[in-house]
């Protein structure tokens, strides 16, 4: 009999900022960061840039197991219709049972519940299982920057892509 588990997604809260960033140092990767790796000191999760309103996060059976931010791709008026995930995380011991799908979905849901018409993303041309789940969940590909960053010795493309809310 196929265990279940207990997948909830909520709004974060200031109380989340630690357990965020640990997971943040964990998950650290250049198939997805393009930052390096994090060093101590190590600053908060939240800033004035990226407030725990601004992220989705998802406990399996309880526990942190992932997160969404969300954001504005510009700070310009003329642009406030649509969002951005600008960052996306999933524990290593979650993978594989539903965190990152749900996580998207969440997003697309509070994007448009926060009036987007379009919710946007950028991930690296590398990173496929990420561009497979964004694919499955309705995003295309919009651009790509050729050889955008230099990773671990290797140029690497950024690929933009969105949908319609």
């Amino acid at each position: 009999m196929p265990l279940s588990h207990t997948l909830r997604v909520r709004t974060a809260v200031p109380g989340d900022d630690a357990d965020l960033a640990e997971l943040d140092r964990r998950v650290w990767s250049t198939r997805h960061a393009v930052t390096p790796r994090p060093q101590p000191p190590y600053p908060p999760f939240f800033d004035e840039r990226h407030a725990p309103g601004d992220h989705l996060v998802a406990e399996l059976d309880g526990r942190l197991a992932g997160y969404v931010r969300l954001g504005f791709p510009t700070p310009l008026a003329a642009n406030a219709h649509v969002r951005q995930i600008q960052g996306l995380a999933v524990a290593e011991e979650a993978r594989g049972r539903g965190v990152g799908r749900a996580l998207i979905r969440a997003a697309v849901d509070e994007a448009r519940r926060r009036g987007a018409r379009r919710l946007t993303l950028r991930v690296l041309g590398h990173n496929a299982p990420a561009r497979a789940l964004y694919e499955a969940e309705g995003f295309v590909v919009e651009g790509v920057l050729p050889e955008e960053f230099l990773l671990d010795g290797a140029y690497v493309d950024d690929v933009c892509m969105g949908r319609f809310l």
